[in-house]
């Protein structure tokens, strides 16, 4: 293996089952865009990623096991959110009514209040997000 620099961890949801089906899913193809919150860039103090930029896709046990490289960033509110973005996640929702539901009981959870710092942490249509797209260019191990 060549040594290279290293990546920043592209983090899909917390470790466990909801991870392990999206990493599967970045693997497969399947998945091509994700969505964040706004605020979580706010509360860990972090730019958002530039267009260009490679991450090692990190899976439940915390192996790198590909390479995705940012092809669009785009912010805007949890009501802008178009079906092609929802179909993109890979996650098999087929309306973004169902995307949103999906979404907002894993915002809504306590992991991710409690990663917000924040106990009564809700979602509308108003809420900033942060819709990446991507592309795999190397699977790694």
């Amino acid at each position: 293996m060549e040594n290279r620099e290293p990546l920043k961890p592209f983090l899909l949801a917390f470790p466990g089952p909801l991870r392990d089906r999206l990493v599967a899913a970045v693997l497969s193809g399947e998945k091509v865009s994700t969505s964040g919150l706004l605020v979580e860039y706010e509360v860990e103090g972090e730019e958002l990623p530039p267009v260009g930029e490679r991450s090692a896709v990190i899976d439940s046990d915390g192996r790198e096991v590909a390479v995705v490289e940012l092809t669009d960033v785009r912010v805007l509110p949890l009501g802008a959110v178009t079906l092609r973005h929802a179909l993109d996640e890979g996650e098999g929702h087929t309306s973004v009514a169902a995307w949103r539901e999906a979404h907002e009981a894993f915002w809504h959870s306590e992991e991710m209040r409690e990663a917000l710092g924040d106990p009564l942490f809700t979602v509308d249509d108003d809420t900033m997000v942060v819709a990446e797209r991507f592309r795999v260019v190397e699977r790694l191990g």
